[in-house]
């Protein structure tokens, strides 16, 4: 049951299909749609994003209970689910629309993406520099309904089950405390 308060994070971290998959799952978040971000195009269609001449991102805009799930915890499973130090791609998947991006909501956002990714750069957790980009949230369009839900709806695809399912088995060990009951 959603709350009185929510945030939004609007987040790229390469295919949109793993970081919805790995949202839907902590407790605290109440919706995650698959979509486009950052580029240039009103209403950029998959085949539009994915030729990289929109400038867009694939990306997944989160809905949140702040009260529950911090915007910190948020981002500290983004950055543990995706390489953040890789420009333009993730795994196979090439192209800047699999860049990685915080697209900040406010300035409390900005500021919390910024300490987090000097935390991370100063562990010395991630081998190279962290090439992920912080930008001002504009525009967010929903990717077309089949790519909403997708692992759901097609778990057994080579893809799901060669990138999607080892991802997800590693965030349920590593945040088991977090998830949905």
């Amino acid at each position: 049951m959603q709350s009185q308060t929510s945030e939004t994070a609007t987040l790229a971290g390469g295919c949109f299909w793993c970081l919805e998959t790995v949202f839907k799952e902590l407790n605290g978040v109440w919706r995650v749609v698959s979509g486009y971000t950052g580029g240039a195009v009103s209403n950029p269609s998959y085949e539009q994003v994915c030729s990289g001449g929109t400038g867009h991102a694939e990306a997944a805009q989160i809905t949140f209970d702040p009260k529950i799930i911090a915007y910190k915890e948020i981002l500290d499973v983004f950055f543990s689910v995706h390489d953040p130090t890789t420009l333009n791609f993730q795994g196979n998947d090439v192209g800047t629309q699999y860049r990685s991006a915080i697209f900040y909501h406010s300035d409390e956002q900005k500021t919390i993406a910024e300490e987090t990714i000097r935390e991370l750069e100063s562990s010395k957790i991630c081998k190279s520099p962290i090439v992920t980009t912080i930008v001002p949230f504009d525009k967010f369009y929903p990717a077309e309904g089949y790519h909403q839900n997708y692992y759901e709806h097609n778990s057994a695809q080579p893809y799901c089950r060669i990138v999607i399912d080892p991802k997800l088995a590693k965030f349920r060990k590593r945040y088991s405390d977090k998830l949905k009951g």
